[in-house]
């Protein structure tokens, strides 16, 4: 009789137990990622923190997101995942000497002093920013003489050298597909052919398959369908 009393209690106890345990537990698996914060993003984004070394966003890449300067591109209503994503990929990865994207000539980025200085929370609060913002200034195709042929590889691609059709992954306007792959449609065409050769030459490598498709384009190629991505909306 006492060792079936003690196997009641031993159960109670357990049961008991597991209640007082079952709060705590659900808290933590409720418990994740910090919800990101656009407004924090948008205090980042337009000036900087000096006193981590942050550097004001807003003073390369213009007043939310919309760029004034070619070299540095737009970053309004770009995806939240793509932005999130190359932030972190100009810097060096755990265990890592070099960053996956560098610059031309395989020399740091600029963007590698930048991103360096962000914590996870201020990347995620900043891609919560930038990807509410309207791309209100877009840049446009430069170059009329280019528009058949840029319309070509960007619609139908370069079947004899296994080029795809860049509307396949970015779309037939060039928005993209939102946590895939990035808005190309006015972007600035200097841009895009940079990251084109990047890409081609290896020093951006963040992407793999834009390294097998850069490198079966040629120059000419490349500053046709950039300059075509540029004028998409």
């Amino acid at each position: 009789m006492k060792y079936l009393l003690s196997k009641v209690v031993l159960a109670s106890c357990l049961l008991l137990g597991v209640s007082a345990m079952s709060p705590s537990i659900a808290a933590d698996a409720a418990t994740g990622p910090a919800k990101p914060d656009a407004a924090k993003g948008a205090t980042l984004y337009d000036q900087g923190d000096a006193a981590r070394g942050v550097v004001a966003c807003a003073s390369c890449h213009g007043a939310a997101g919309n760029s004034t300067i070619p070299a540095n591109p737009n970053l309004a209503a770009q995806s939240h995942e793509y932005i999130y994503k190359q932030l972190t990929e100009f810097r060096p990865k755990a265990g890592a000497k070099e960053p996956l994207r560098k610059g031309p000539d395989g020399a740091p980025s600029v963007m590698t002093a930048m991103a360096s200085a962000l914590t996870e929370v201020d990347m995620r609060n900043l891609a919560a920013y930038l990807t509410q913002q309207k791309l209100t200034e877009p840049a446009t195709a430069t170059n009329p003489k280019l528009l058949e042929r840029g319309q070509h590889i960007w619609r139908a691609g370069i079947p004899d050298r296994n080029v795809p059709a860049c509307a396949g992954c970015h779309s037939p306007n060039g928005a993209g597909i939102p946590g895939q792959y990035p808005r190309l449609g006015g972007q600035y065409p200097s841009y895009i052919e940079e990251q084109l050769k990047l890409f081609r030459a290896g020093h951006r490598a963040n992407g793999p398959m834009m390294n097998q498709i850069a490198d079966r384009m040629s120059d000419s190629d490349i500053k046709a369908v950039s300059d075509y991505a540029a004028g998409l909306r």
